[in-house]
C-alpha cells in the first residue's frame, strides 16, 4: 500500500513538472543589471553615468519592481522597411538643422563653452584617454570628450584642441580588440562605451574618409554591433545577442547611423528590427520603459527612445509625437530644480537631440531653457560635476548639449 501511494504521488509530481516545462517554465523576475561602464551605464544614462549602485541602481530597482506588477500597455505595430537614404519627408517639416531660430546662442553661451573646453582639455591623461578612478582609460568617455571638442570644430591637425582630439583618437584605436570591440580591459558592460566609441569613429571617418585605420576599426565595430543584436532587435551591456534594454540600444543605433552616414554598410534589417524593439518599449503615457517587459516611464529613457527612432530613419510617427509630448510634460513639471537627479546629463544629451531633430516649436520651446539651465550648473572650475561617472563624462555631455546649434558634427547635419 505504502509503495503504491508513493508511486501515485511520484507520477502526479512528474506530470506537474512536465506541464510546467511545456508551458514555458516557472516565471522569472528580471535581475538588476550589473554595474555598467561609465559610458555604459546610462541605463538611462551610460553606465558611466548611472553607476551600478546609485544612478543605475536606482533606476533598475524602480523598473524591476514595477515590471512584475503589470503588463506592457503598447503592442508594437508592424513597421515599414526604412530607407536611410530617403530624404526627410517634407510634410514632417524641417529639423533645427535646416531651420535654426534666431538668437540660438549668445555671449554667455560661448563663454561657458570655452571655459568648459579649457577645463576638459586639462583632464586628458598622457595616453590620450579621459576618465579617472573606476572609469580610468575609458574608451566611451574618451570618445565623448573628443566629440565635445569636435563640436567646436576641432579635428586632428586643426584647431586649438586638435591635438587633444588626435590623442583621443589614438587611444580609442588602441582600445580595439580582435573582435572589433572598442573597450578598455577593465570595462564592465562594455557595449555602452563601444557605442560611444563607434559613434566617434563614424564622425571622424565622415570628416576624413582617407584614414584606413579608422575605416578598419569602424567596420569591425559595426560588425560587432550587428552581430550582437538580440532576437527582440535591441542590445544590452555585453556583446552577445541575449538581452536588450532601451539605454544601450540608443547607443548602438546612433553609432550605426553615424557609420552609415560615413559610407559604412549597415543592413536595413538591422535597423528595422531596432525600430520594432524601441517601439515595444513605449508605454501608454508616451514615455519609454527600460525594457520590453512592463515598467514605468522616465524622461531620460524616453529621450533615448525618441532619438533612437529619429536616427533609425523614422520621422513621422505616433510613437515620436507621444514621446515628445511626454518629454515636454515631464520637464515642465520638474523645471530646473533637478539637482541630484539621476541620469541628468545622459537624459539631456539625448533630449536636446530629439528636440533638435523634431525642429519647429519643439526646438524653439526646448532649447533656450536647457541652454540657460546647463550654463547655470557649470562649476567655477569650468566643468560640470557628476559624482558617479566623473567630471570628464558630465563636462563632455554638457558641452555637446550647449554646442548643438553649431552643427559641426556630421550626425547633426543629416
Amino acid at each position: 500500500m505504502k509503495n503504491s501511494r508513493e508511486s501515485i504521488i511520484f507520477t502526479l509530481f512528474l506530470s506537474l513538472i512536465t506541464s510546467v516545462i511545456s508551458a514555458g517554465g516557472f516565471p522569472t523576475q528580471e535581475t538588476t543589471p550589473q554595474t555598467q561602464n561609465p559610458e555604459a551605464k546610462p541605463k538611462d544614462p551610460p553606465a558611466q553615468i548611472e553607476t551600478k549602485t546609485t544612478n543605475a541602481g536606482s533606476e533598475n530597482v524602480n523598473s524591476n519592481s514595477t515590471q512584475s506588477k503589470s503588463t506592457p500597455d503598447i503592442i508594437p505595430k508592424s513597421i515599414e522597411a526604412i530607407d536611410l537614404d530617403k530624404a526627410r519627408p517634407r510634410e514632417v517639416g524641417d529639423s533645427a538643422q535646416n531651420a535654426p531660430m534666431q538668437s540660438e546662442t549668445n555671449s554667455a553661451t560661448e563663454e561657458s563653452i570655452q571655459r568648459g573646453l579649457r577645463y576638459l582639455a586639462g583632464l586628458q591623461n598622457e595616453d590620450g584617454s579621459f576618465g579617472r578612478g573606476r572609469f580610468a582609460r575609458h574608451a566611451g568617455i574618451t570618445a565623448l570628450c573628443a566629440l565635445a571638442f569636435m563640436s567646436d570644430g576641432h579635428l586632428p591637425g586643426r584647431g586649438v584642441y586638435g591635438d587633444n582630439v588626435r590623442k583621443a583618437l589614438e587611444f580609442v584605436l588602441s582600445s580595439a580588440t580582435e573582435t572589433g570591440l572598442l573597450a578598455a580591459e577593465n570595462s564592465h558592460g562594455p557595449m555602452y562605451g563601444h557605442g560611444f566609441a563607434t559613434l566617434f569613429l563614424g564622425e571622424i571617418y565622415g570628416m576624413n574618409p582617407e584614414d584606413a585605420r579608422v575605416r578598419d576599426a569602424l567596420t569591425r565595430a559595426v560588425e560587432l554591433i550587428v552581430n550582437s543584436q538580440n532576437e527582440e532587435g535591441g542590445w544590452r551591456y555585453n556583446p552577445v545577442p541575449y538581452d536588450a534594454d532601451i539605454s544601450v540600444t540608443i547607443c548602438e543605433v546612433m553609432a550605426l547611423r553615424s557609420a552609415r552616414n560615413a559610407g559604412i554598410k549597415v543592413s536595413k534589417d538591422t535597423i528595422d528590427r531596432a525600430i520594432a524593439y524601441v517601439r515595444s518599449c513605449q508605454n501608454s503615457d508616451g514615455g519609454f520603459r527600460y525594457m520590453t517587459m512592463s515598467g514605468t516611464s522616465a524622461w531620460p529613457r524616453t529621450a533615448a527612445g525618441v532619438a533612437s527612432l529619429y536616427y533609425a530613419g523614422v520621422y513621422s510617427d505616433d510613437s515620436i509625437e507621444r514621446g515628445l509630448n511626454y518629454l515636454q510634460s515631464e520637464r515642465n513639471l520638474m523645471g530646473a530644480n533637478s539637482s541630484g537627479e539621476a541620469h541628468y546629463f545622459y537624459g539631456h544629451y539625448y533630449a536636446v537631440q530629439a528636440m533638435y531633430l523634431a525642429g519647429g516649436n519643439r526646438w524653439r520651446n526646448w532649447w533656450p531653457r536647457i541652454r540657460d539651465e546647463m550654463i547655470s550648473k557649470q562649476a567655477d572650475s569650468g566643468g560640470w560635476i557628476d559624482y558617479q561617472a566623473g567630471q570628464a563624462y558630465s563636462t563632455s555631455m554638457a558641452l555637446i548639449v550647449l554646442q548643438m546649434p553649431k552643427r559641426y558634427l556630421p550626425i547633426f547635419q543629416k
